[in-house]
């Protein structure tokens, strides 16, 4: 392109920003379709970026969680430290897990592709997938060691110009118990790249680019003035706040102090617990990812997520704490504690934006993560995502059922039930779950499961917390209902056994998984008689509530 991109006319800069979100966009579309992953193609675990040649993030699709998006945005100077820009030819394609170097567990595996225009390295498209199984333990969070959790890649060549690397294929198929469905996924994975690369070609000659990095400079630069305007308008402070969660075996302190000075904003995690003995310790990556989620949700959500969205931004958590774990803490659970970030962030900053705060969510996906066999000797593998209540937001109720602050979907019982010999016997809200408020948290839901189409014991692997610290509300609203999970056997007899420990039920036992609601938001008594009756008639709110939460008759 002749001209400088900062002259380009405002609307010719939005025609080719929306054209690069199209191309990442079609990228995840081909992702979801083709992948062999019940994660991915029902839930959304997955993420699709472009960076220019540089490796800086320039846009996602609209897809994706935090998790994956925003700890990509550091992964490119890894793979190029690797493998230096002279020595990258066409048709090579790079892989790695490494928990440290992009995404937080060896189950999600990111895929890069360096891409060429006419003969030039212009710009890595790059995804990643939680894939079905990556060997060791079942995902769970009992291991002591990231050695127990599963087969570590380091950052190799997948295809090396155009060819599959034969001996790491090999090597990934022989360590894994699903090894049709997971080289399947690293196709498709390859695949998806192409597609983004095909259209980033398309686009590029239809306006005559050789190169993306001026644009690139121009979009970066105007995402970082708006973050930095959006961080100036607030006033000079240190903020601090600390949550509790259940741990595995112990509660867990989370602190942060956010330090907010002039256009900058840098997050410490310092008082945070130390590492644990077990799977639910976070490396730094994932816990930046989160913090400058959170920090951009707040202060400006409509600024683009990319290089420039985060120049501002600094996260640091003391090396060893469970926030910035040490090689080889074990991390398979890492987004346990991750997804309470966001969260801890909002209570920080709650006097500083008031009106744009929401209050505690259930914060953690309630992952549910299933390996046996049917009786013709089948293996089955069934990973899904259960999500509680959302807190209340100003002028808003929370969401009910819904992930936040990942975006993963919820599995529909219709795959559950044809994926696994499993048998959803209910699935419904928990009334009374979301926190009491003039905004009122999202509830919780109900999951009832046995596997009575199996005829042998099957593993189970939970991921739950806020069985004991529920979600607080804010600003005189009340916490959400803690969540429950018991077992109730075939003799009638209940057992609680630890909500993050594996455990092999018999299939007519039953699985009770009883999702937390958010905390809800304001004095419950400011909320509107008539949306209280609505919540009763609802079934959202009991009766028997009506006059302890609200200060009111049910009439």
């Amino acid at each position: 392109m002749a001209q400088a991109v900062s002259t380009i006319d405002p609307f010719a800069l939005e025609v080719f920003w929306s054209r690069l979100i199209g191309v990442v966009n079609e990228q995840a579309t081909a992702l979801v379709h083709t992948s062999f992953s019940p994660p991915v193609a029902e839930a959304g675990d997955l993420s699709a970026c472009v960076f220019d040649a540089r490796g800086y993030l320039l846009a996602q699709a609209i897809t994706g969680t935090p998790g994956h998006i925003n700890s990509m945005a550091n992964c490119i100077r890894h793979f190029l430290a690797e493998f230096p820009p002279e020595t990258i030819k066409p048709g090579d394609v790079w892989i790695t897990n490494d928990p440290w170097k992009t995404s937080g567990h060896l189950l999600d595996i990111t895929v890069i592709t360096p891409t060429f225009h006419q003969g030039k390295l212009v710009a890595f498209f790059g995804n990643i997938c939680h894939v079905a199984d990556i060997g060791g333990r079942v995902f769970s969070a009992d291991a002591r060691e990231l050695y127990e959790e599963g087969l570590f890649i380091p950052i190799s060549r997948l295809f090396v110009e155009g060819k599959p690397n034969e001996d790491l294929f090999r090597i990934i198929q022989n360590n894994i118990r699903a090894p049709s469905e997971v080289t399947a996924e690293l196709y498709s994975m390859t695949a998806a790249n192409d597609v983004g690369a095909a259209r980033l070609s398309e686009f590029m000659d239809e306006f005559g680019f050789t190169t993306i990095e001026p644009l690139a400079d121009e979009i970066i630069a105007r995402s970082d003035r708006a973050m930095r305007e959006a961080i100036a308008r607030l006033p000079d402070g240190s903020y601090e706040n600390v949550t509790m969660t259940d741990g595995y075996d112990e509660p867990i302190r989370l602190q942060v102090r956010v330090d907010i000075k002039g256009e900058a904003v840098h997050v410490d995690f310092a008082g945070t617990s130390p590492e644990s003995r077990y799977g639910i310790n976070v490396v730094l990556n994932y816990t930046e990812a989160y913090a400058t989620f959170a920090l951009k949700a707040l202060l400006a959500p409509d600024v683009p997520n990319n290089e420039g969205s985060f120049r501002s931004l600094t996260v640091t958590a003391p090396e060893g704490c469970i926030l910035n774990c040490r090689r080889p803490a074990p991390v398979a659970a890492r987004h346990i504690l991750g997804h309470f970030l966001p969260a801890l962030i909002f209570g920080a900053l709650a006097e500083v934006v008031p009106d744009r705060i929401m209050a505690e969510g259930s914060a953690n996906l309630w992952n549910t993560q299933f390996h046996g066999f049917y009786p013709d000797g089948r293996r089955f593998n069934l990973l899904f995502f259960n999500a509680g209540g959302t807190g209340a937001r100003t002028g808003l109720d929370g969401l009910s059922s819904t992930a936040f602050p990942s975006g993963i979907s919820g599995t529909a019982v219709e795959i559950i039930e044809n994926r696994s010999p499993l048998v959803v016997l209910e699935k419904a809200l928990r009334p009374d779950s979301g926190g009491p408020g003039q905004f009122r948290g999202g509830l919780g839901h109900r999951l009832v499961i046995a596997g009575l189409r199996t005829n042998r014991p099957y593993t189970f692997s939970p991921f739950f917390d806020r069985l004991q610290f529920p979600a607080r509300g804010l600003q005189g609203g009340q916490a959400g209902a803690p969540g429950d999970y018991f077992l109730k056997h075939p003799d009638g007899t209940i057992e609680r056994p630890n909500p993050k420990a594996t455990i092999y039920p018999d299939p007519q036992t039953e699985l009770w998984i009883e999702l937390p609601g958010g905390g809800g938001l304001g004095d419950p008594r400011q909320r509107p008689r008539e949306r209280v009756l609505n919540d009763v008639r609802e079934g959202l709110v009991s009766p028997e509530r009506v006059e302890k939460d609200y200060g009111m008759l049910n009439q």
